[in-house]
């Protein structure tokens, strides 16, 4: 005798013989959906102005309604940032406001080759150890909470010269904080407090290098579309390590004071390199291998080409293919290119350059000078006074922008074609106020997503390791103060280090 057995499942819609609902469409948000009427209505008026010819020709209106369009999507929606801009370049293209071989040749500007050579070089380094040796050797003379504090933000300063972008750091260090994070079970305030830290400092010691954040180079990049001299990588270090050392420091002692009290504070600590190896998969102790050795003294020489450019005359760009070849040379390299190459985040280098043609698009046609008069000519009737309202606003907007636009690569391919044009006509350097305004944007801890790093230590959901509250508390104070050292640095110690403010008629 045969058993059948039957299975129901229960209708979680509708009623009985009625067929299950489709899914709803995506229905946009009602802030994001004004917003996107405002930018059906922008590029309106472009349209309308162009049309008439009040100051804004055909061209520049195209690339103003493509540009508004991109950061809308930038903004509300959440399309990947290299896909917008890689569609705002062709759709440039396909308008006829931008050469195809433009385009193109973005792919092979040098700052695309210089990032690219640098990710092969700093896989090469992590992969021999050194990162962690070092790191594990600073952090272990720690005896106090505020020495391990301070420690750790010389460490991550260090790092900005071995490996390029916020993101790449981030992902570097963060086993030396898995690693402290198990050596200090029973002390959850020193573990919080260093979870807050290696984000922090890791965004603000940024701009010491030049390869510290892609928007370092698309401001560059920007600059020279617009035919100022841009940075090199000697002048930007000459400029960014002092303000990188204050802002770090800084930003270190308030996370100290902010989320450790004073007792834990007076609490002896003591990090040992067996408990560092204990919580590590990586060799900490012993003396260098042969690969570090090699990976040591590579990184030595490149960082002193870059340094030395006026005295040799090599290109930043080839130097660093010159150090990707060799670390991955036959019998001498740690890492095999091919191997290294695919660790190279291309999406990153994609978005570059299709920010890099949006920029420059913006200066050559015209459309960041019009919308920078527009938007700023009131200044005007600010009379002496006006120069400095004008680099208050930039670096206070710079500051904030990374509340709408996560990307810091975004933010400066929005911004900075917009100030540079509208520098001269305040009577400030155009290189000035680019430099402050990227310098500002090394601060984006208000939220998790606002940058990369800050969202890989926020650590799991079921196990977090800060709350979203506690980046609120930190950006609640360091947001001002960030603010006004960059605007001290750019009232006296830049201009004292050779980058004029002002300009002197």
């Amino acid at each position: 005798m045969k058993q059948v057995y039957y299975e129901t499942r229960p209708q979680t819609a509708g009623t009985a013989g009625t067929p299950p609902a489709r899914r709803s469409a995506r229905i946009l948000p009602p802030a994001a959906a004004a917003s996107l009427c405002l930018v059906c209505a922008l590029i309106g008026f472009f349209g309308i102005i162009a049309a008439n010819g009040w100051g804004l020709d055909g061209d520049a209106a195209i690339t103003l309604c493509i540009f508004v369009a991109a950061v809308w999507f930038w903004i509300f929606t959440t399309v990947e940032d290299t896909y917008v801009a890689l569609g705002a370049a062709v759709a440039l293209v396909l308008s006829g406001t931008l050469p195809t071989g433009k385009l193109f040749d973005t792919l092979g500007e040098e700052s695309i080759w210089l990032l690219m050579a640098a990710f092969v070089i700093a896989a090469a380094v992590a992969s021999t150890g050194l990162a962690a040796r070092g790191a594990a050797f600073v952090v272990s003379g720690a005896r106090t909470v505020r020495q391990l504090a301070y420690l750790v933000t010389f460490g991550l300063l260090v790092t900005a010269f071995a490996i390029p972008a916020t993101s790449g750091r981030a992902a570097l260090v963060l086993p030396i904080f898995l690693a402290l994070r198990g050596a200090l079970k029973g002390r959850a305030a020193v573990v919080k407090m260093l979870a807050v830290l290696f984000p922090t400092v890791i965004l603000l010691s940024a701009v010491a290098s030049f390869l510290g954040a892609g928007a370092h180079l698309i401001t560059s990049q920007v600059l020279q579309s617009a035919g100022h001299p841009g940075f090199d990588f000697a002048a930007w270090l000459l400029l960014g390590l002092p303000l990188a050392l204050v802002s770090s420091f800084m930003a270190c002692e308030l996370v100290l004071r902010l989320f450790t009290d004073t007792e834990e504070r007076r609490r002896p600590l003591r990090v040992g390199l067996a408990e560092l190896q204990e919580a590590s998969s990586a060799r900490i102790s012993g003396p260098l291998g042969l690969d570090e050795q090699r990976a040591l003294l590579l990184l030595a020489a490149v960082l002193a080409l870059w340094c030395t450019e006026s005295i040799h005359g090599l290109d930043p760009a080839l130097v660093a293919l010159l150090g990707a070849l060799t670390v991955s040379l036959p019998c001498y390299g740690s890492v095999k290119l091919g191997a290294a190459l695919k660790k190279v985040p291309w999406s990153m280098l994609i978005f570059m350059a299709a920010t890099l043609a949006l920029g420059s698009s913006l200066v050559t046609s015209g459309a960041a000078g019009w919308l920078a008069s527009s938007l700023l000519g009131p200044l005007a009737f600010l009379g002496p006074a006006k120069p400095v309202v004008f680099v208050v606003a930039v670096v206070a907007i710079s500051t904030a922008a990374h509340l709408v636009i996560q990307s810091r690569s975004a933010r400066s391919a929005v911004l900075i074609p917009v100030i540079v044009a509208a520098a001269a006509p305040m009577g400030v350097e155009p290189m000035a106020a680019a430099f402050a305004s990227t310098a500002a944007a090394g601060f984006c801890h208000t939220l998790t997503s606002s940058a990369k790093p800050v969202a890989i230590f926020a650590g799991p959901e079921d196990e977090p390791n800060y709350e979203p509250a506690d980046l609120l508390r930190l950006s609640a104070w360091l947001g001002p103060l960030s603010t006004a050292v960059v605007l001290l640095f750019s009232f006296t110690v830049w201009p004292f280090l050779g980058l004029p403010l002002f300009i002197h008629p």
